[in-house]
């Protein structure tokens, strides 16, 4: 009856061309293609930057100048939502940074989407709360119908070093920061531009491939258009201020602060400037070399001007 109906149905016969129209409309998936493969990519990195942090935090509190080969900062990754994007981003942090099975936990309403990550080590909790008051990161790819939900779920669990990484677009930074109750959320907002190379990214036909090509990795970069997706300093900004909470969260001086988080930079970027106090503070403040960094409001980091984003402005470098 079935194959009766859909007999003369000519778009869904797998032979049938695109026309005309529709091939005007492939841009569309290169966005889709694109924000999936810089989503993850992004994502990917900055948990790679919080893990070289912690381990040297680690190694600092056990007054070594160097890391031991192997040594494990101990990250705790949480998901939660086994959607289209939570899937995406699970397998490309199992296979491309370098985080364990056993240090990812994820929570999602549909169990039977999960099997093959728990085959590998990835245990899924099916509880928000509990996920929440464990993890260190933890991204938030649910729907957004889903959302208020889940932030009602996490709403007075979440720590205050608990860093938020919120895929769910449809929702602004101050708004999800109002829902949660928390402020250490990082939000990527990103803007399509016009760009002669964006076809670059049709070519993520496979995730795990594309985050091994270089040309795609290139284009991936939050500070290009090369991919015609842009994503820009305030992302950079709210990461490096990430950075500094966490060491704040430890109880670090500034001045280790700022050791540690230039030595990272260094390591990615060789040419890069270094970051001082005033960098990431208003001019008019002071503190000890021993004193901590005071806690920064991400949500605020993201929508305001900064120090930060006024000195990355200005710096050739970047």
């Amino acid at each position: 009856m079935e194959d009766d109906l859909l007999a003369d149905v000519r778009s869904l016969s797998f032979e049938n061309p695109l026309t005309e129209e529709e091939k005007e409309l492939l841009y569309l998936r290169a966005r889709s293609a694109g924000l999936t493969f810089c989503g993850c990519a992004h994502a990917s990195f900055l948990c790679k930057l919080v893990h070289s942090l912690r381990c040297l935090i680690k190694s600092r509190r056990a007054n070594r100048d160097s890391l031991v080969p192997g040594e494990d900062s101990d990250l705790c990754v949480g998901i939660i939502g086994m959607g289209h994007m939570g899937r995406q981003l699970l397998t490309s942090l199992l296979e491309k940074s370098g985080i364990k099975p056993s240090q990812i936990k994820i929570s999602s309403r549909t169990p039977d989407s999960a099997v093959e990550f728990i085959q590998k080590g990835v245990e899924c909790l099916f509880d928000n709360r509990r996920l929440a008051a464990w993890a260190d990161v933890l991204f938030l790819c649910s729907l957004p119908s889903h959302l208020p939900k889940v932030c009602a779920d996490l709403h007075s669990h979440l720590s205050k070093s608990c860093l938020v990484y919120s895929f769910t677009s449809a929702v602004p930074v101050n708004r999800l920061a109002q829902l949660l109750g928390h402020d250490f959320i990082l939000k990527p907002q990103y803007d399509f531009v016009a760009c002669d190379t964006a076809d670059v990214v049709l070519t993520c036909t496979h995730l795990t491939k594309a985050l091994t090509d270089h040309l795609l990795i290139k284009a991936s970069c939050p500070l290009t258009m090369s991919s015609g997706i842009y994503l820009g300093l305030s992302w950079v900004c709210a990461v490096l201020y990430s950075l500094l909470n966490i060491c704040t969260s430890t109880g670090l001086g500034s001045s280790d602060a700022l050791s540690l988080i230039n030595r990272i930079l260094k390591e990615k970027w060789p040419h890069a400037v270094d970051l001082n106090t005033h960098s990431f503070i208003s001019a008019s403040s002071t503190l000890l070399t021993e004193e901590p960094f005071p806690w920064i409001s991400l949500a605020d980091a993201q929508t305001k001007e900064t120090p930060l984003l006024c000195f990355l402005s200005s710096s050739k470098s970047m």
